[in-house]
Order: structure tokens, then C-alpha cells, then sequence
């Protein structure tokens, strides 16, 4: 296993080298932005690393939608948004924009936290004999991850502030690879702050919380997937499948626990259903159902979220003060 984590990411550093080498680095200098090098090197790594997991996407998981869909798609419209949204999160967009803001207040913060003597907690290394194997290391902090963000969904669909922004992702009636992205821009920097905190105090490796990032996001952009595909009875209760976390989007039953208009759900897990087990909000074996939240319906207000980009984003920032 530690054979395969390494040529992984042998492969991977040499395709950043060359992709930073020989077009990152010259075009950085040539708009002047020599100070900003280190940074340009991270940055190019995660746009490196979008782009491997668009070609899987397209190339793996667009055909599985295309094998047995679960139902055809006439907005193709509101695709294409989610398209939009996609490519936005993979290629580095909204992380420039992370960059560009938050960034500053995030290094001054940590080197505050140096200065003051904080050391992170090193999680890995509270597993004697496995701390010097990559994939163990790895399979630890996946699974810390998949835990804290099992949290932020809860409060995510759980606080009526938040749930205005999130409520953006579950609008979506047409679902499908592309709509994992589909999210209002607040909603992924508070999650994202949450995340990187975790991380600092918990001492990930910056390339391997890459590693991690990435592999949620394929998982998560297969269980968006518009597919039948089974994982059977026992794997769909080890891994998030595309049934699971359907379920999870549909009408009133993916943000409604207690009736309606009752914030709460089912099916938040990211990768592992076990954390619904232990707090009981699984829920197996459900059939395909619309997806979307009941107040888009006529019969509950008919709400608009929006098309496109910018609309979605405004439309949310007016919910978020009570204005839409």
C-alpha cells in the first residue's frame, strides 16, 4: 500500500513540476508577481490536482449517468449553472479569491499561535507502529475529516441562518455530478475556515490534505451523480453511495426532520454513513424521490433561488437578511 501512495505521489509532483515550471512560473514573473512564487506553487497544485478529478468525473462518472439514470434531464439550463459552479471550486478560482482575503488573516493567526508556543496535536502519531505508514496516516485523517464534516452539515441544515445560504445547494431539481459545487460562496468559507482550522491544530501535512480534500470531492461528486448505482446492502452502509445521499436531497426529507418547515434531515455523511448510525439519521433502502426543498413547490411559496451564477449568490444574501 505505502508502494502505491508513493508512485501516486511521484507521479503527481512530477506532473506539478512540469505544469509549474513551465507555465506558472514564467507567467508569474512576467506579470510581476515574483513575491507571490511560494503561493503561485500551492496554487498550482490544487488547480493540477481539480483538473485530475474533472477528467475522472467526466470520464468515469459521466458515464455511469449515462448507463442507468435515475431520471432524464430537461433543465439543462440549471446543468449548466452547476457546471459553472464546478469549475469554480476545481480550477482554483474560489481558492485565489481564499487567497486574496482570507489568507492574510489566516497566516497572521497561525504565526500568532507559533510565537505563543502552540504545537499541533499530531493525530497520526497517537497510533504507535503506523505513524511512519502514508496510507494509515492518511486513512486517520480521512476519517477525522469525514467526522468534522458530518458536524458542519448538521449545523448547515440545523441553524435557520446558515441553512439560508445552504439551502442554495439543495435547490437543485435536476441533480447531478456537477451539483457538489452548487453552493452559495459564504457557505463554502465558513466551512472551509471550520476545515482549515481542524487541520492546523490537528497537524495534517499540506500535500496530504490535499489528498484528502480531493478524495471528498470525488466521493461527493459521485453520490451527487444522477445514477442507479448500487453499492449493495453492506457496502452503501460503509461509503456514501449515490442513493444515500439522493435521499439526503429529497423534497422535505433531506433538510425536514419534524414535520414541515422543521429544520433538520437525513443522510448527512460525507464518506462514511456510519456517523447517521451513531446519531441516528440514517436512513437505507429509500427509493428515488424529486430532489429540491419544499418551499420551491407552488403549494409552499413557489420560492425562487435563481438562475445563474450571480442571481443565486444575491438571491441568497437576501434570504440570509429576510429580503427574499
Amino acid at each position: 500500500m505505502d508502494t502505491l501512495v508513493e508512485t501516486l505521489t511521484s507521479l503527481f509532483d512530477q506532473a506539478h513540476t512540469f505544469l509549474f515550471v513551465q507555465a506558472v512560473q514564467p507567467l508569474v514573473f512576467g506579470l510581476g508577481f515574483g513575491h507571490l512564487l511560494e503561493d503561485a506553487h500551492e496554487g498550482s497544485a490544487w488547480v493540477l490536482m481539480g483538473a485530475v478529478q474533472l477528467a475522472v468525473m467526466v470520464v468515469v462518472f459521466r458515464a455511469l449517468e449515462r448507463w442507468r439514470p435515475v431520471e432524464a434531464v430537461v433543465d439543462r439550463a440549471a446543468v449548466r449553472d452547476d457546471i459553472v459552479y464546478t469549475l469554480v471550486h476545481r480550477l482554483g478560482v474560489f481558492r485565489l479569491a481564499m487567497f486574496l482575503t482570507l489568507a492574510p488573516v489566516a497566516d497572521a493567526v497561525a504565526g500568532e499561535l507559533r510565537l505563543l508556543g502552540f504545537k499541533p496535536w499530531q493525530l497520526d502519531a497517537w497510533w504507535p507502529g503506523f505513524s511512519d505508514k502514508a496510507w494509515v496516516s492518511f486513512l486517520i485523517y480521512l476519517v477525522a475529516f469525514d467526522f468534522i464534516d458530518y458536524g458542519i452539515h448538521r449545523l448547515q441544515h440545523g441553524v435557520q441562518a446558515w441553512w439560508q445560504l445552504h439551502a442554495l445547494h439543495h435547490s437543485q431539481r435536476q441533480m447531478t455530478m456537477w451539483s457538489d459545487n452548487r453552493n452559495h460562496l459564504l457557505d463554502d468559507v465558513l466551512r472551509d475556515a471550520i476545515l482549515v482550522t481542524v487541520a492546523l491544530v490537528l497537524g495534517v501535512e499540506p500535500g496530504q490534505f490535499m489528498a484528502i480534500v480531493a478524495v471528498t470531492m470525488l466521493v461527493e461528486s459521485l453520490s451527487h451523480a444522477n445514477t442507479r448505482l448500487s453499492f449493495g446492502p453492506w457496502l452503501s452502509r460503509c461509503v456514501v453511495g449515490p442513493a444515500f445521499h439522493r435521499h439526503h436531497h429529497a423534497i422535505g426529507v433531506g433538510h425536514e426532520s419534524a414535520g414541515v418547515g422543521s429544520l433538520g434531515g437525513h443522510n448527512f455523511a460525507v464518506l462514511f454513513p456510519v456517523w447517521d448510525v451513531v446519531f441516528k439519521t440514517a436512513q437505507f433502502d429509500t427509493l428515488p424521490a424529486p430532489t429540491g426543498t419544499r418551499d420551491q413547490l407552488p403549494e409552499h411559496g413557489g420560492r425562487d433561488y435563481g438562475r445563474g451564477f450571480w442571481r443565486q449568490q444575491w438571491l441568497g444574501v437576501l434570504r440570509l437578511v429576510g429580503r427574499a
